[in-house]
C-alpha cells in the first residue's frame, strides 16, 4: 500500500514546520486522513480498527482531539505503514502534540476554546485583526492591558488579573522573535479616544503603537469615524499558516465562547471584509500621523 513518510514529505518534515502542540496536532491528523485515503479505507472502517467511531476518526483527522500513540500505532498498521523509521516519526510526532505548551500554566485562566487559538497563534505566518472596542492584545502595554484584565479597576487587581497580563505578554513575544509574523491591524478610529486606564495609560499605549508601527512585520491602519462599522460587525482575527496543511482560520469571540471558521467559503469572505477595511482605513502612513496628532493633545 501506498504510505507517506512525515519525515520525507517534499515540502519538508512536519516536525520541523510546526511548533506549537495545537499545530503538529492538527497535522499529524492531516497526515492520517491521507493515509486513510491512499489505503481506501472508510472512517467508520479505521474507527473500529481503534475501538471507536467514524466521528471520532473525523475529529482526530481535523486535529480537534488529542492523539494516543495505541491509536495511531493500530491505525498504521491497518493503513498498511510497516517501516519502523515512519512508524517511529509518527509516534515521535504524537508525544510532542501531546506535551503541554508554554501556557499550560496559565489553563486555569483560559477556557479550552481560547487555549486551541494560543497555540496557533503561535504558528501563523501572518495575522490580520481587526477591532472596534480596544487596541489588539499583541500590540497592547502592560498596563493598558491590566485595566482591561481588571475590568477597568487596576488598583484592585489581584494575583489573578497579574497572570492574565503576564499572559498577554507573554502571547506578544511572538513578534519579537526571528521571523517574527506578520501582524497586520486594523482598529476602529475610537479605540483611540477610548480613555482606557486614564491619560497615562493612553499616552504610553499610543507611543507604543507608535513605535511598534516602526517595525517592518507590523502594519496598522485606523478606519476613520466616518466609514466606522460599514464593512464588518464586529472584531475577527484570521490566522494565516505558510504550513500547507494548517487551513487558514478567522477566529470570532464571543461571551461564551468562541467561533473557529476554516471552510473555503468562509475564509473568502472574510478575506474579502479584511481587504475592505484596509481600503477604508487611513493608510499607515496616515494613521502614524492621526497617532502623532492624538499623542500631542493627550
Amino acid at each position: 500500500m501506498t504510505s507517506v513518510d512525515p519525515s520525507t514529505s517534499s515540502s519538508g518534515p512536519p516536525e520541523e514546520r510546526a511548533g506549537s502542540p495545537t499545530a503538529l496536532r492538527i497535522v499529524l491528523g492531516a497526515q492520517l486522513r491521507r493515509l486513510r485515503e491512499g489505503a481506501e479505507i472508510s472512517r467508520a472502517d479505521a474507527g473500529y480498527s481503534i475501538r471507536g467511531s467514524e466521528s471520532k476518526i473525523s475529529r482526530l483527522e481535523l486535529g480537534r482531539v488529542s492523539l494516543k500513540d495505541r491509536d495511531v500505532a493500530d491505525l498504521l498498521t491497518m493503513y498498511g505503514v510497516s517501516d519502523e523509521r515512519e512508524r517511529a516519526a509518527f509516534l515521535g510526532m504524537v508525544k510532542r502534540s501531546n506535551e503541554p505548551g508554554w501556557w499550560h500554566r496559565f489553563n486555569d485562566l483560559m477556557p479550552d476554546w481560547f487555549q486551541d487559538y494560543v497555540g496557533l497563534e503561535e504558528d501563523a505566518s501572518r495575522i490580520l485583526t481587526y477591532e472596534l472596542q480596544f487596541v489588539p492584545g499583541l500590540m497592547q502595554t502592560e498596563d493598558y492591558a491590566r485595566v482591561i484584565a481588571s475590568r477597568g479597576r487596576p488598583e484592585l487587581a489581584g494575583k489573578d488579573v497579574e497572570r492574565r497580563v503576564a499572559l498577554r505578554m507573554r502571547r506578544q513575544t511572538v513578534l519579537a522573535r526571528p521571523g517574527a509574523q506578520r501582524l497586520w491591524a486594523v482598529i476602529d478610529e475610537s479605540v483611540l479616544h477610548r480613555p482606557i486606564g486614564g491619560r497615562d495609560v493612553m499616552l504610553a499605549q499610543i507611543e507604543h503603537l507608535l513605535n511598534l508601527t516602526r517595525q517592518p512585520q507590523v502594519t496598522l491602519q485606523v478606519v476613520p469615524y466616518r466609514l466606522s462599522g460599514y464593512a464588518a460587525e464586529g472584531p475577527f482575527t484570521m490566522l494565516r499558516f505558510a504550513e500547507p496543511e494548517l487551513p487558514d482560520l478567522v477566529y470570532i469571540e464571543h461571551l461564551a465562547g468562541a467561533l473557529y471558521l476554516d471552510k473555503p467559503g468562509e475564509i473568502e469572505l472574510y478575506s474579502r471584509v479584511f481587504d475592505r477595511l484596509t481600503v477604508d482605513a487611513e493608510t499607515p502612513s496616515n494613521t502614524r500621523q492621526m497617532l502623532l496628532k492624538i499623542r500631542a493633545e493627550l
